[in-house]
């Protein structure tokens, strides 16, 4: 099971149309795109997907169409997460939410900053309620809590259905200290593209992309590589690094769809409070790309 979620996992954006409703054809060919590009797996509403932006009815919609586009090609990954540990379990409970998926995604509790206990107790609670292996995501940069690597090597000794942790807290030492703690085959996987080698290089397995979603094949081919010529990887990076620094510049996903727009793969648009790329952002976009 667990090997099903190494190497290159992509977070999918949500496309809209020009009436700002789910723009299902683009969406389709936004998963074919990555899985032709050689992803490993598929992340479906996380942070990428604008997913609190989506109604409850949109996220199922979106859930059952990549479930069926993808079609038992790629193990699937759903976002599930919340600030309210006890209707995130109710909805956990409800197997139709997670039906032909292989993992949950569940971020850190946003905005109520729980101390590192509370975090241990909240990701209990939803690994005993989930009827899918847990993955925790941490990123506190959007959260406003930082899980410690102590907390998360608990978590990971206690609790036997967490599987692994999407790591997004931007520090190699917090991250080297997690794989020394974590038990054998518990995936350490990295949550910033541009920490996917350092990652990888103090033992974590992989990384879930946004990148992903506009350079598929040599993103792969990068971490791919990385596991047995790390000097090669690197090399790679360095054609990578320009784009994935102007795809963050003005927020994600704003910067990956102005990109998936300049290639046609689906509409630039975004749900406020996001807003679309700038000129400027579109033009380095276009050069670059």
């Amino acid at each position: 099971m667990e090997s099903r979620f190494k190497g290159a996992g992509v977070a999918l954006v949500t496309p809209f149309d020009s009436e700002g409703r789910i723009d299902f054809e683009a969406l389709g060919r936004v998963v074919d795109s990555v899985t032709a590009g050689g992803v490993d797996f598929l992340v479906v509403l996380g942070t990428t997907a604008e997913t609190p932006t989506l109604s409850s009815a949109e996220r199922a919609a979106v859930a059952a169409f990549i479930k069926e586009r993808n079609a038992g090609r790629l193990p699937l990954v759903i976002g599930k997460g919340g600030n309210d540990t006890a209707k995130l379990c109710e909805e956990l409970r409800d197997h139709v939410v997670t039906a032909g998926y292989d993992a949950v995604l569940s971020v850190t509790p946003y905005y109520n900053k729980p101390s590192q206990e509370g975090l241990f107790r909240h990701y209990r609670a939803v690994a005993e309620a989930s009827p899918l292996p847990v993955i925790l995501y941490n990123v506190p940069s959007r959260t406003g809590v930082n899980m410690s690597a102590e907390t998360t090597i608990r978590i990971a000794r206690e609790v036997p259905n967490v599987i692994g942790v999407k790591e997004a807290c931007g520090n190699i030492a917090q991250i080297e200290a997690i794989v020394a703690g974590v038990p054998e085959g518990f995936l350490v996987i990295s949550g910033d593209d541009a920490m996917t080698l350092d990652t990888m290089a103090a033992g974590g397995v992989g990384v879930i992309s946004v990148l992903a979603n506009v350079q598929p094949e040599l993103f792969c081919r990068m971490v791919h590589s990385a596991a047995g010529d790390m000097a090669g990887a690197r090399v790679i990076w360095a054609s990578l690094e320009e784009a994935g620094r102007l795809l963050f510049a003005e927020g994600s996903p704003t910067g990956i769809k102005t990109a998936l727009a300049l290639k046609g793969i689906c509409r630039a648009d975004v749900r406020l409070p996001l807003i679309e790329g700038s000129a400027g952002l579109r033009e380095s976009l276009r050069k670059l790309i």
